[in-house]
């Protein structure tokens, strides 16, 4: 790396630390202020509530590390640009192309770091969190269990399980109801079902059975039952789970065994499980954005470079909220849904950045 380079990259990524700190700080500031009361009423310690609200910072730097990129990108190339530095690098030869290569090297760090924060250091932190939240009331969470869940199982069968309780294995009040066509053609009812791991099998426990052939009904009545379903008892687990909640590696999993099992609904986990490799990159796109902008001199100094930062920040941000809404409702494709903020804002990238080349 040339000294050049080597310089403009230590302040870059100095200035995207010092940000990020100021931004997590805020956030955290901003989140205790806003939980205060109940904070003193959980009574947790002092060490619990520092360990608590330092478990947020991963989420936080996902959410803020976009921001933080473009305003260390529009602060070290502005400052350049006001200190008549870039002037005089761009009449010594050195092209938009090459003025970029620092921040760059820069963006390709933050989001190398921001994928591993996303996949598997956040998903950690939050189940951390998830686990405070449940020992104290600081906010709330979903319930101890499920119920009424309803799984459709390849051959024309429909698993419902009544109570599912939070790391239990032993799903409660199931019935299998078995369709030819349109017609019911058996129904089993058990009050419990466990699953065999030498024989891959979910065991009925006090099991009736009803066949159904014609006007006809034959009834019977078995202590256990083994029966072959497509869910395993890990997939069973995970519907406690939130995404956020999962690394990538079980957030794959997680979809590949609900969809073969049929369930429906999983637009929402699907944009989740994409944004969580979307929103790294963005903090890598958005550099293209906020170095050519801050290219050319402005008025208003620093203050003006914020107010672009914000702007262009709010606009990113809700836009990926906006249209993740819209992918979680399945007005848009849930992958497309994901991935679109970042589409477009290369498209925007890619004429600024021709724009300050000529």
């Amino acid at each position: 790396m040339k000294i050049l380079d080597r310089y403009i990259f230590n302040q870059f990524i100095r200035t995207f630390l010092f940000t990020s700190i100021a931004f997590v700080f805020l956030f955290i500031i901003i989140t205790m202020m806003e939980n205060l009361g109940k904070l003193m009423d959980s009574k947790m310690n002092l060490f619990e509530i520092a360990h608590y609200y330092a478990l947020m910072i991963p989420s936080t730097l996902i959410v803020t590390s976009p921001v933080c990129a473009l305003l260390s990108s529009i602060l070290v190339a502005g400052r350049l640009s006001f200190s008549s530095e870039l002037p005089a690098i761009r009449s010594a030869g050195v092209s938009m192309k090459q003025f970029l290569v620092p921040f760059s090297a820069g963006g390709a760090l933050i989001f190398a770091f921001n994928l591993f924060n996303a996949c598997w250091l956040s998903p950690a932190a939050y189940s951390w969190t998830a686990g405070f939240e449940k020992r104290f009331p600081i906010s709330s969470r979903s319930s101890s269990q499920n119920i009424n869940i309803h799984i459709l199982e390849p051959g024309n069968r429909i698993v419902s399980i009544g109570i599912l309780e939070n790391n239990s294995q032993t799903p409660k009040k199931v019935s299998i109801e078995e369709f030819s066509d349109v017609s019911l053609r058996s129904r089993a009812d058990a009050d419990s079902m466990n699953y065999d791991r030498k024989s891959g099998k979910w065991i009925l426990k006090n099991v009736t059975t009803r066949t159904f052939s014609g006007e006809s009904e034959v009834f019977t009545r078995e202590q256990s039952r083994p029966v072959k379903l497509s869910f395993s008892p890990r997939s069973l687990y995970e519907l406690n789970l939130k995404p956020d909640e999962m690394n990538i590696t079980s957030h794959s999993r997680y979809l590949k065994e609900k969809q073969q099992a049929g369930f429906s609904g999983l637009e929402k986990s699907i944009v989740q499980f994409h944004t969580k490799l979307s929103m790294p990159l963005a903090s890598f796109i958005i550099i293209f954005i906020g170095v050519p902008i801050s290219s050319r001199k402005k008025r208003g100094g620093l203050a003006s470079e914020i107010g672009i930062t914000l702007f262009i920040g709010f606009i990113f941000l809700g836009m990926q909220k906006v249209i993740a809404i819209a992918g979680y409702q399945g007005a848009l494709n849930p992958v497309l849904a994901a991935w679109l903020p970042d589409i477009i804002f290369v498209a925007a990238g890619y004429g600024i950045f021709r724009i300050a080349s000529e």
